[in-house]
């Protein structure tokens, strides 16, 4: 392992911040969603089996007020807001980092040192600047690091061919399996939640004919409905067929990329090689954060 290898503690600290503030409002998200959907089954479920019972009917009444305020912290609060703007500033911060490590435009050679570190700093400026209602969610403890990390400056000062090499593992190799890690892992899950909701329809479907062939039968049609519904509902907020397409399509980018790399034979080619190759990351990252917000 490279001694001069680049881990999340070593960028700036603005983007552990904001990666910081991302992964809190997505976890809080999805915890919210799914107790949401789960509290939402329960109550129906209590609803059948106890329908004229004041105890069953006090407890789905409770339930479903649960379910509501859910429903009104996720508005109010909007965790999946500053989730996303939270990506969206770890995103360009890290792409600006290896930008500057790298000696690539506009902090190449051509600019003095100094120059380059206070542009730099201008760029992570303008970031948070744009993003503002994402401050008041960025920790005190996770933004006192520094701006400019030891190991960001030996690697800007290393030689042309092991700079290369460190973007090549660290950070194309490094892109091109997340990616191909996660547009597999999507594709599973949406197959599988797919079974489920087709499995939960064929039974509500099943439990309709029955209770045709025999009306006097009681039976729970609308909770699995309400199954089913979940289901559909969790499947569509964790978009995995979407997923799937977006980041297979960045994957095979990625390998493009990769091959690019064996071009690279000099300072100004390697600038011009990360350039395109962060242009290329951040295009996957800007469009889903586009087609979140239509």
């Amino acid at each position: 392992m490279s001694k001069f290898k680049l881990g999340d503690e070593n960028f700036p600290a603005l983007f552990q911040a904001a990666d910081h503030a991302s992964l809190t409002a997505q976890l809080s998200y999805y915890f919210a969603l799914k107790s949401y959907l789960f509290l939402l089954v329960a109550a129906a479920l209590i609803s059948f089996y106890y329908p004229t019972d004041l105890i069953g009917a006090l407890a789905s009444v409770s339930l479903f007020l649960i379910t509501l305020c859910i429903l009104i912290w996720l508005k109010v609060q909007k965790p999946e807001d500053i989730w996303y703007n939270g990506r969206a500033v770890a995103e360009s911060v890290k792409t600006r980092t290896w930008r500057w490590i790298m000696k690539a435009e506009p902090y190449d050679d051509d600019v003095p040192n100094e120059q380059s570190r206070k542009e730099f700093l201008l760029d992570l400026k303008s970031i948070l600047d744009q993003n503002r209602s994402l401050s008041a969610h960025l920790q005190s403890d996770k933004n006192n690091g520094d701006t400019i990390s030891i190991q960001m400056l030996n690697i800007r000062n290393l030689p042309f061919e092991e700079r290369l090499n460190i973007y090549k593992n660290e950070r194309v190799k490094d892109q091109a399996n997340w990616y191909a890690k996660k547009s597999l892992f999507n594709k599973r899950r949406a197959k599988q939640w797919f079974i489920a909701s087709v499995v939960l329809h064929a039974i509500a479907i099943g439990l309709l004919l029955w209770r045709i062939t025999n009306p006097a039968l009681s039976l729970p049609i609308e909770v699995v409905a309400t199954g089913a519904s979940a289901v559909l509902t969790w499947l569509q907020a964790k978009k995995h067929n979407e997923l799937n397409s977006s980041y297979s399509l960045a994957a095979h980018e990625i390998v493009l990329i990769k091959s690019e790399a064996e071009l690279v034979d000099s300072d100004k080619a390697l600038s011009n090689f990360v350039v395109s190759s962060e242009s290329a990351f951040s295009r996957e990252h800007t469009q889903w954060t586009a087609r979140k917000n239509v």
